[in-house]
Protein backbone atom coordinates (compact mmCIF):
# COMPACT_ATOMS: atom_id res chain seq x y z
CA UNK A 1 0.00 0.00 0.00
CA UNK A 2 1.73 3.44 -0.67
CA UNK A 3 0.93 7.27 -0.22
CA UNK A 4 -2.52 8.62 -0.88
CA UNK A 5 -3.60 11.97 -1.18
CA UNK A 6 -6.14 13.90 1.06
CA UNK A 7 -8.21 15.59 -1.36
CA UNK A 8 -10.35 17.33 1.08
CA UNK A 9 -8.33 20.08 1.52
CA UNK A 10 -8.58 21.01 -2.21
CA UNK A 11 -12.33 20.66 -1.97
CA UNK A 12 -12.11 23.35 0.56
CA UNK A 13 -9.37 25.49 -1.19
CA UNK A 14 -10.54 29.19 -2.02
CA UNK A 15 -8.83 29.31 -5.77
CA UNK A 16 -7.01 32.49 -6.59
CA UNK A 17 -7.92 33.83 -10.05
CA UNK A 18 -6.02 35.57 -12.64
CA UNK A 19 -7.61 38.00 -15.10
CA UNK A 20 -4.96 39.77 -16.93
CA UNK A 21 -3.38 37.15 -19.62
CA UNK A 22 -4.64 37.43 -23.25
CA UNK A 23 -5.83 34.00 -23.45
CA UNK A 24 -7.51 31.18 -20.59
CA UNK A 25 -6.96 27.74 -20.41
CA UNK A 26 -7.92 24.64 -18.04
CA UNK A 27 -6.56 21.66 -17.03
CA UNK A 28 -7.55 18.63 -15.29
CA UNK A 29 -5.07 16.86 -13.10
CA UNK A 30 -6.16 13.34 -13.12
CA UNK A 31 -5.59 11.24 -9.73
CA UNK A 32 -6.29 7.60 -10.57
CA UNK A 33 -6.05 4.59 -7.26
CA UNK A 34 -4.21 1.90 -8.25
CA UNK A 35 -3.29 -1.24 -6.10
CA UNK A 36 -4.34 1.05 -2.83
CA UNK A 37 -1.59 4.46 -3.90
CA UNK A 38 -2.73 7.13 -5.94
CA UNK A 39 -1.12 7.96 -9.10
CA UNK A 40 -0.96 11.17 -11.43
CA UNK A 41 -1.70 10.95 -14.73
CA UNK A 42 0.04 13.11 -17.80
CA UNK A 43 0.63 13.40 -21.46
CA UNK A 44 3.40 14.25 -23.03
CA UNK A 45 3.12 17.25 -25.60
CA UNK A 46 4.05 16.18 -29.45
CA UNK A 47 7.46 17.02 -30.33
CA UNK A 48 5.63 19.50 -33.25
CA UNK A 49 3.44 21.42 -31.00
CA UNK A 50 4.65 25.47 -31.06
CA UNK A 51 3.65 25.88 -27.42
CA UNK A 52 6.17 23.47 -25.36
CA UNK A 53 6.60 20.52 -26.89
CA UNK A 54 8.17 17.59 -25.64
CA UNK A 55 6.81 18.61 -22.10
CA UNK A 56 4.74 16.80 -19.51
CA UNK A 57 1.38 18.42 -19.05
CA UNK A 58 -1.89 17.55 -17.56
CA UNK A 59 -4.39 17.15 -20.11
CA UNK A 60 -6.39 20.53 -21.09
CA UNK A 61 -6.02 23.21 -23.53
CA UNK A 62 -6.81 26.86 -24.15
CA UNK A 63 -10.93 28.18 -23.62
CA UNK A 64 -13.05 28.22 -26.45
CA UNK A 65 -16.21 30.36 -26.90
CA UNK A 66 -18.35 27.63 -27.37
CA UNK A 67 -17.43 26.78 -23.36
CA UNK A 68 -19.88 27.00 -20.73
CA UNK A 69 -17.66 27.66 -18.30
CA UNK A 70 -13.69 27.73 -17.50
CA UNK A 71 -14.23 23.94 -15.99
CA UNK A 72 -16.34 22.82 -19.48
CA UNK A 73 -12.83 23.83 -20.90
CA UNK A 74 -10.80 21.27 -18.84
CA UNK A 75 -13.54 18.86 -19.23
CA UNK A 76 -13.78 19.01 -23.22
CA UNK A 77 -10.16 19.08 -23.43
CA UNK A 78 -9.38 16.13 -21.74
CA UNK A 79 -11.75 14.10 -23.58
CA UNK A 80 -10.15 15.69 -26.55
CA UNK A 81 -6.63 14.59 -25.82
CA UNK A 82 -7.02 11.33 -23.75
CA UNK A 83 -10.86 10.08 -24.24
CA UNK A 84 -11.89 11.03 -20.61
CA UNK A 85 -15.24 11.28 -20.66
CA UNK A 86 -16.89 14.28 -18.75
CA UNK A 87 -18.84 12.10 -16.09
CA UNK A 88 -16.30 9.88 -15.43
CA UNK A 89 -14.60 12.59 -13.62
CA UNK A 90 -15.16 13.08 -10.12
CA UNK A 91 -14.36 16.45 -9.88
CA UNK A 92 -12.79 17.44 -6.49
CA UNK A 93 -11.89 21.62 -7.06
CA UNK A 94 -9.90 23.76 -7.94
CA UNK A 95 -5.92 24.99 -8.01
CA UNK A 96 -4.82 28.54 -8.18
CA UNK A 97 -4.53 30.01 -11.79
CA UNK A 98 -0.92 30.43 -13.07
CA UNK A 99 0.37 32.15 -15.50
CA UNK A 100 2.07 30.84 -18.46
CA UNK A 101 5.39 32.42 -20.63
CA UNK A 102 2.71 32.11 -23.63
CA UNK A 103 0.33 34.65 -22.21
CA UNK A 104 -1.94 32.06 -21.32
CA UNK A 105 -3.85 32.40 -17.48
CA UNK A 106 -4.58 28.07 -16.70
CA UNK A 107 -7.11 26.78 -13.97
CA UNK A 108 -6.16 24.03 -12.89
CA UNK A 109 -8.86 21.37 -11.85
CA UNK A 110 -8.02 18.17 -9.73
CA UNK A 111 -9.95 15.10 -10.43
CA UNK A 112 -10.59 11.24 -9.33
CA UNK A 113 -11.14 9.23 -12.55
CA UNK A 114 -11.19 5.23 -13.20
CA UNK A 115 -8.09 3.12 -13.85
CA UNK A 116 -8.33 2.20 -17.38
CA UNK A 117 -7.07 2.43 -20.72
CA UNK A 118 -6.95 6.23 -22.19
CA UNK A 119 -6.81 7.03 -25.55
CA UNK A 120 -4.50 9.73 -26.88
CA UNK A 121 -4.80 12.29 -29.30
CA UNK A 122 -2.32 11.74 -31.66
CA UNK A 123 -2.10 15.54 -33.00
CA UNK A 124 -1.35 16.76 -29.49
CA UNK A 125 -0.32 14.40 -27.15
CA UNK A 126 2.46 12.11 -28.10
CA UNK A 127 1.96 9.37 -25.02
CA UNK A 128 -0.17 8.94 -22.01
CA UNK A 129 1.83 8.70 -18.77
CA UNK A 130 0.55 7.30 -15.65
CA UNK A 131 3.29 8.03 -12.58
CA UNK A 132 3.19 6.83 -8.88
CA UNK A 133 2.52 9.17 -5.97
CA UNK A 134 5.55 8.30 -4.32
CA UNK A 135 7.80 9.18 -6.76
CA UNK A 136 6.97 13.09 -6.33
CA UNK A 137 7.37 12.45 -2.85
CA UNK A 138 10.84 10.93 -2.56
CA UNK A 139 13.48 13.86 -2.58
CA UNK A 140 15.64 12.17 -4.28
CA UNK A 141 13.57 12.99 -7.46
CA UNK A 142 13.20 16.91 -7.00
CA UNK A 143 15.55 19.57 -7.50
CA UNK A 144 15.36 23.51 -8.12
CA UNK A 145 16.20 26.17 -10.12
CA UNK A 146 16.06 29.90 -9.76
CA UNK A 147 15.51 32.15 -13.08
CA UNK A 148 15.01 35.67 -13.65
CA UNK A 149 11.62 35.59 -15.99
CA UNK A 150 11.06 37.77 -18.63
CA UNK A 151 7.63 38.57 -17.24
CA UNK A 152 7.64 37.66 -13.44
CA UNK A 153 11.49 38.53 -12.42
CA UNK A 154 12.95 35.96 -9.88
CA UNK A 155 11.22 32.63 -9.65
CA UNK A 156 11.87 29.10 -9.01
CA UNK A 157 11.47 26.00 -11.16
CA UNK A 158 10.48 22.68 -9.81
CA UNK A 159 11.62 19.69 -11.12
CA UNK A 160 10.47 16.20 -10.36
CA UNK A 161 12.44 13.22 -12.17
CA UNK A 162 9.89 10.24 -11.69
CA UNK A 163 9.97 6.59 -13.93
CA UNK A 164 12.38 8.33 -16.54
CA UNK A 165 10.11 11.29 -16.37
CA UNK A 166 10.71 15.06 -15.51
CA UNK A 167 7.87 17.15 -14.57
CA UNK A 168 8.59 20.89 -14.30
CA UNK A 169 7.91 24.23 -16.09
CA UNK A 170 3.46 25.16 -15.40
CA UNK A 171 2.82 21.66 -14.73
CA UNK A 172 5.40 21.39 -11.98
CA UNK A 173 3.98 24.57 -10.72
CA UNK A 174 0.68 23.34 -10.32
CA UNK A 175 2.47 19.91 -8.90
CA UNK A 176 3.79 21.54 -5.93
CA UNK A 177 0.35 23.15 -5.24
CA UNK A 178 -1.75 20.17 -5.56
CA UNK A 179 1.16 18.02 -3.22
CA UNK A 180 1.96 20.62 -0.44
CA UNK A 181 -2.80 20.74 -0.11
CA UNK A 182 -2.93 17.25 -0.20
CA UNK A 183 0.84 15.50 1.52
CA UNK A 184 2.82 16.93 3.81
CA UNK A 185 5.22 17.94 0.65
CA UNK A 186 6.94 20.75 1.23
CA UNK A 187 9.20 22.55 -1.43
CA UNK A 188 12.54 22.30 -0.18
CA UNK A 189 14.24 25.72 0.75
CA UNK A 190 17.22 24.89 -0.59
CA UNK A 191 18.18 26.17 -4.66
CA UNK A 192 20.03 23.20 -6.20
CA UNK A 193 21.28 26.08 -9.05
CA UNK A 194 20.56 29.39 -10.18
CA UNK A 195 20.79 30.83 -13.78
CA UNK A 196 20.64 34.24 -12.07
Amino acid sequence: MGPRLTLEPIADHPPIGIDDQEHDAAVVAPVIERDEEDYLLFTRRSDDLGNHPGQMSFPGGGAEPEDESILATALREANEEIGLEPDEAEVVGQLDDIRTISEYAVTPFVARVPDREYERDGIEVAEIVVLPLSGFLDPENYECERRDHPYYGDIVIHYFHVDGYTVWGATGRILVQLLELTTGFEAPERIDRSTL
